[in-house]
């Protein structure tokens, strides 16, 4: 056989190997090897500009759709968002709780035979506090853009957080990434009041549709200082609420006849002594660890009572201090009661038989209200004045494991994100749906994703309520990341 002859031989011999191999039936003898799990999509992989752009729009939206509790009203705000789900493919479902009041909820599904007891769940409320729109210099329902602000109520307190959890819950089901658990969306109601529509009888009717291990809710805070975020703080735990009752009694008269036991005159003065009354400070591992974080940020002035807190000696006045220096640095650290309203009289001339107050009352986890009441009592000495506790009060709740695996991602995840900024675990002197969660063995912190300094801060339930429009991108991006680092197969 010549050269030539050799050559085409063997071409031959390639080209029929190169059919058969390419064969269907080469294809079933020999399966191609599975491909290596996907990773984690990267920021470069998932455009956050646009996504922020779309949670921006649906915030707006959101807030333009009056959810003030009472009445609340939020069924509306669960049509929209599941409307917002249905276009991305995702199916949603929309419970009224009761007439009015809804909910949403929609599963990503890692996969048939998932766990459910490993899920992480993204909360956020729908509902919000009332205003006093004369105190605004714009329209709260109105969504305004100013400034590099968007204005309104629910900009922090929640609507915020439901549109970046909505915003990452889309990103994932975009990205096409292979789940390691599920991933749950719940936007729910009545956070603000608490009543037969919030948390507690949605766990006890609803848990199969959001069943989860984790929980990523709000009431943390990404604190910016000076253009930078200088720390991360994850509520971790939270105080327990209580409301109640003083009511003086007296006898009823005419105005222009003075009586000693005037229920007016006694209401004020047990008011004037219950504000004068401080409770002792007793801080918990996480305020403990909270104040141990941040002492070595802070000026040496801030730092040295931080550090105090550890000394018993020096425990009291190190309170004071730092009370002096931030309300809610002393909030942390002692049971607080707040006097919020006053109730008296039918007419300016009559002298009312009975006169009405009502206090907010914040216990550090585990203590006692009836304690706290006794110590009311003793501190007001007087027979006309009764407490009655409010029904439907706060319940005390275990604090989530700073060892648990999502905590572990926040603080892996935050630095990257905030070159320089530390991650502390909080204790929220405000209430959320998080404490009956954590009682339904659920893993649950608080991480508010937008940096906020803390004047703006100090706008939830206030006026004129705001979130920057940088933050939101910024939000959204570090939830992203810490949602997809948790979520993904490994």
């Amino acid at each position: 056989m010549n050269c030539r002859s050799w050559c085409r031989f063997v071409l031959g011999l390639l080209a029929a190997f190169a059919l058969v191999a390419g064969s269907p039936l080469r294809a079933q003898q020999h399966p191609a090897p599975v491909a290596p799990a996907a990773q984690a999509p990267s920021s470069s992989a998932v455009d956050l500009d646009a996504l922020a752009q779309e949670a921006t729009g649906w915030l707006t939206d959101l807030i333009r759709i009056n959810t003030t509790n009472p009445p609340g009203n939020e069924l509306p705000a669960a049509k929209y968002i599941a409307s917002v789900l249905d276009k991305e493919g995702i199916t949603a479902e929309v419970i009224e709780v009761s007439p009015g009041r809804g909910i949403v909820v929609a599963r990503l599904q890692a996969g048939a035979m998932a766990d459910s007891s490993q899920a992480l769940l993204l909360l956020g409320h729908l509902d919000v506090v009332g205003v006093d729109a004369s105190k605004w210099t714009v329209d709260p329902f109105a969504a305004v853009t100013r400034d590099g602000y968007l204005y309104g109520r629910g900009a922090i307190d929640d609507k915020g957080m439901v549109a970046a959890n909505l915003a990452v819950f889309i990103a994932i089901k975009r990205s096409g990434m292979r789940l390691g658990r599920d991933l749950v969306f719940l936007a729910d109601d009545d956070e603000e009041q608490g009543g037969a529509a919030s948390i507690k009888p949605v766990i006890a009717k609803y848990w199969d549709k959001f069943a989860c291990g984790y929980a990523l809710n709000e009431g943390g805070l990404v604190t910016l200082d000076n253009g930078k975020v200088k720390y991360v703080a994850v509520q971790s735990s939270e105080k327990v609420p209580y409301n109640v009752t003083v009511t003086a009694r007296g006898t009823s008269g005419h105005a222009s006849r003075p009586l000693p036991d005037n229920s007016v005159v006694h209401l004020s003065a047990a008011i004037a002594k219950i504000g004068a009354f401080e409770a002792p400070p007793e801080p918990t591992a996480v305020t403990l660890r909270y104040f141990e974080g941040l002492a070595p940020i802070e000026d040496d002035e801030t730092g040295k009572w931080m550090r105090a807190i550890d000394q018993p000696e020096r425990l009291e006045l190190a309170m004071n201090h730092l009370g002096d220096m931030n309300p809610a640095w002393g909030a942390m650290l002692h049971d607080t009661i707040v006097p919020t309203m006053l109730d008296a009289g039918v007419r300016v001339n009559v002298i009312p038989s009975e006169a009405h107050g009502n206090l907010n009352i914040r216990l550090m986890p585990g203590d006692s209200i009836h304690d706290i009441i006794a110590q009311l009592t003793k501190t007001v000495a007087d027979p006309q004045i009764s407490f009655d506790i409010a029904p439907d009060s706060g319940e005390n709740a275990p604090a989530s494991s700073l060892d648990s695996p999502l905590y572990k991602t926040i603080e892996k995840v935050a630095p990257q994100d905030f070159p320089g900024a530390i991650v502390v675990p909080e204790l929220s002197t405000g209430a959320t749906d998080s404490a009956q969660l954590r009682l339904h063995n659920v893993q649950a912190f608080g991480l508010l994703p937008f940096p906020l300094t803390d004047a703006d801060d100090a706008r939830m339930h206030a006026d004129d309520e705001r979130v920057p429009l940088a933050s939101i991108r910024t939000g959204v991006g570090f939830l992203y990341h810490v949602v997809s680092s948790f979520v993904q197969a490994q």
